[in-house]
């Protein structure tokens, strides 16, 4: 709920939802407002006309049901994005109202901007609506034309300028730079809305035979698949998490993002404009319906102010239309309808069959769905014309820290090998499109684990195991394969790591990862040989096992560049908390990503330690979540107080018995068998005129309870009147009278909840890591997290939590 000042009568309120899974039905003081299908598109609702402007609290309530899914891969529930309250002129920009395009000459850029105007009063209005570009620095380097406008009452207005901007600052991977267009409205000399534009300027452009250009250079897609789901907080991903998340990827590589399957949240692509990413914008069904070209519009309409989104995507298998005339007909409607959108970007679909039918025959930019479904330099020699990328490669399954698979565990080997003989390794995959210039690039499936799809397990394992990163973001091997073939930076890496007691003189398969020209291997300072690095491939020893230090070296033109070391390890001795930043920001937002690992005496990480950890925390902060990235967890990855509710519907024997004027209810409750902390409330509603309450035989007050004495906060209940497992409750009451003929009298005594507290916070480690999510709060100050457990050394760690400046007005 909120108030609502007086003085704001006469603007247009509005509230804006990011996404509610789904098939939300939202109300403003019990105002019925409408109802979105989508769990993921934004929507928003002017309330102007349901408020209160009197300080009386404004109610809003929304009804999810997540019954249904949209995907087949965990989706939430509930409100799991930012939800806005706006607040404007009667003349004002509309929400997404601007589109902004560049045309670029050398340094010199001319920039269009299209703004659409609404006037939500009944008379028309004049304004002058006026346009300033900003640099990244505050700096106003280009003010358009002043445009005069005249809206009618109730209807909207589009105003087109051109603004030539010189010294153009162009947008890429290595300098995102961003410009903001800051669109003013006045009217009577003052300005009533402010509306503001983050852009970049860059060309992008896709070469049938060459690939992909950002302003002019050709760039190599290497991209992966994302659902948006992490460790601890599922899909409500606050935005400081989405952040360590993209440059998560961005270490080894990555430069771009398909938002699978569905439109992002807008925070993200926020993200990826400010971090240098670039963008598939996914749309999440195919169709040609109003709602599902209606649905298209509103993804295109938010997000295509982004640089970050080359391309719009469609769609993703659709098995039943991908390769017949249905799905030629429907794609190229949609595509069709998307350039009237936005002719700016291309139009792409990943299609996993069909190729040469279908869609595939219709689409600007082919997707390509694992390259072991069809023959893509058949497809490109059929389509020439016809630019193509890989929009899903390799789904290989692995598990973080295991090298030999456990299929009663439920856990994959490490190793990057083919999941099935129809699909490509990793490194399989790389060397296919590395080899083929036509090919734009590829997107791995995928950066992280998800929840969902558990293949090639079932229960209990509860998350995928494709990912190059697990649930928690901690990387797998496959990490520094693709780091090695996508950076310049110099890679090597070992694996496995170098605990094998038992297998003493077995031997042990030792890859390493690289980009150096050669690798030697050194077991306990013997060289094991010096081998070359294949390009785009990876090197194997068959090592017999003997406890130590494992060693490899890598060298380039002969000189030592890079090494890495796997030693042998004592048990776990101690807990390390490491943070990812030092200090949070108050806004009670931002989030610090903790890694617990446990070290043994000599404060090596140990990777095969799985102990449980407990967690405490003081000062301006909490914990939002816990994980370790096992796929076969079933702990928690929250501890929140329980709250059980019995309602007359649940009471044990319930009935309703009248004796003369008098009605007996008769129910009883479940309480656990420790009360402590444990809170019992009783909301009831009245059953007749009088009516006097007994809990356990006691009566709950001296004085019968009138029918307008019920209170919204409802009783709280004394604990010397309760006790562990079966209560009795009994509600005695003269019957209650109609107020109206049609009225029919309440037999529905009121509900008990119980809210127990909950646990501590506790997670396993998994494979010697796990992970803590710590919030700020809005409050300056210390947070301290501390870890412990039974022979461990416990761990403190102190964070800063320090006063944010303001957020800025859009």
């Amino acid at each position: 709920s909120f108030a609502v000042p007086a003085s704001d009568l006469g603007r247009r309120i509005s509230l804006e939802f990011d996404g509610v899974f789904r098939n939300s039905i939202v109300w403003v003081n019990g105002h019925y407002l409408g109802t979105e299908p989508s769990g993921y598109n934004g929507f928003q609702y002017d309330i102007s006309d349901y408020l209160h402007y009197d300080g009386q609290p404004n109610v809003i309530a929304v009804r999810v049901d997540a019954t249904m899914e949209e995907g087949w891969f965990y989706e939430g529930a509930g409100i799991y994005r930012h939800v806005w309250l706006t607040k404007t002129a009667p003349v004002h920009v509309a929400p997404n109202g601007t589109f902004v395009t560049t045309q670029l000459a050398g340094s010199a850029a001319t920039l269009t901007a299209q703004t659409t105007l609404l006037n939500g009063s009944a008379t028309a209005q004049t304004v002058d609506v006026v346009q300033d570009v900003v640099d990244a620095a505050g700096q106003t380097v280009a003010t358009g034309p002043v445009s005069h406008v005249r809206l009618a009452g109730a209807g909207q207005h589009e105003v087109n300028v051109r603004i030539p901007v010189a010294g153009a600052h162009l947008w890429s991977l290595e300098t995102p730079y961003l410009y903001t267009l800051v669109t003013r409205v006045r009217q009577g000399g003052q300005v009533v809305d402010e509306y503001k534009t983050r852009f970049g300027m860059r060309t992008i452009r896709f070469d049938a035979n060459e690939g992909f250009f950002l302003n002019g250079k050709h760039v190599k897609i290497t991209g992966t698949n994302n659902h948006q789901d992490h460790a601890g907080v599922g899909t409500a991903i606050p935005d400081a998490l989405q952040e360590w998340r993209l440059r998560q990827l961005k270490a080894f590589g990555c430069n771009a993002y398909r938002t699978s399957h569905n439109p992002p949240t807008p925070e993200l692509l926020d993200l990826c404009d400010r971090l240098g990413m670039l963008v598939i914008d996914e749309n999440r069904l195919m169709g040609i319906t109003q709602n599902n070209l209606g649905e298209l519009k509103r993804l295109m309409v938010r997000d295509r102010n982004h640089p970050s989104v080359i391309s719009w995507s469609i769609g993703n298998e659709e098995w039943a239309i991908e390769g017949n005339a249905f799905g030629a007909r429907i794609g190229a409607t949609m595509q069709a309808f998307a350039k009237t959108v936005d002719s700016t970007r291309a139009i792409t679909v990943a299609m996993s069959g069909g190729w040469g039918q279908g869609t595939s025959t219709v689409i600007d930019v082919m997707g390509y769905n694992y390259i072991g479904q069809g023959d893509t330099d058949a497809q490109h020699a059929k389509f020439p014309n016809q630019p193509s990328w890989g929009t899903e490669e390799g789904s290989t399954h692995a598990t973080r820290g295991i090298y030999v698979r456990d299929s009663a565990r439920h856990y994959a080997a490490a190793y990057d090998q083919k999941p099935s003989p129809k699909f490509y390794s990793i490194e399989g995959g790389w060397q296919y499109y590395a080899a083929r210039p036509y090919l734009a690039g590829m997107f791995i499936w995928t950066g992280f684990d998800y929840r969902g799809e558990p293949t090639p397990f079932g229960w209990p394992s509860i998350t995928s195991y494709f990912g190059m990163l697990d649930l928690c973001g901690f990387p797998k091997d496959n990490v520094w394969y693709l780091k090695s073939w996508w950076t310049n930076q110099p890679v090597l890496h070992l694996l496995p790591h170098w605990n094998w007691p038992g297998r003493e003189g077995q031997p042990i398969d030792v890859w390493a990862y690289s980009n150096c020209d050669e690798v030697e291997l050194f077991l306990n300072k013997k060289s094991l040989g010096r081998k070359p690095m294949p390009r785009n491939a990876h090197l194997q020893w068959a090592v017999p096992y003997a406890p130590g230090t494992l060693e490899a070296v890598g060298y380039r033109q002969g000189r030592r560049i890079a090494a890495d070391v796997v030693r042998t390890t004592g048990p776990a001795a101690a807990i390390a908390l490491l943070p990812d930043k030092p200090a949070v920001q108050a806004t009670r937002e931002d989030v610090a990503v903790v890694t617990v690992q446990l070290t043994d005496q000599h404060r090596l990480p140990v990777p095969t330690a799985n102990q449980e950890i407990t967690f405490s925390l003081s000062g301006p902060g909490r914990i939002i979540g816990v994980g370790n990235g096992d796929p076969a967890s079933l702990e928690p990855d929250r501890y929140v107080d329980t709250v059980p509710a019995f309602t007359a519907r649940q009471y044990d024997a319930t009935q309703l018995v009248p004796t003369g004027k008098v009605y007996v209810t008769r129910g009883s409750f479940e309480l656990p068998p420790t009360l402590a902390g444990s809170r019992v409330t009783l909301f009831y509603q009245p059953i007749g005129r009088e009516q006097v309450i007994y809990v356990n035989g006691h009566a709950l007050t001296p004085q019968h309870l009138t029918a307008e004495q019920s209170p919204a906060a409802g009783f709280t209940l004394d604990a010397g009147l309760l006790k562990p497992g079966k209560n009795s409750i009994v509600f005695v009451a003269t019957p209650l009278l109609k107020k109206q003929p049609w009225d029919v009298p309440n037999t529905l005594p009121g509900t008990i909840q119980v809210r127990t507290p909950a646990a501590a916070w506790k997670r396993k480690t998994f494979n010697g890591l796990a992970q803590v999510l710590v919030q700020s709060t809005q409050e300056a100050g210390e947070i301290t997290l501390t870890a412990h457990a039974p022979g461990l050394k416990a761990s403190v760690l102190k964070i800063k939590s320090v006063a944010a400046a303001p957020r800025p007005a859009n």
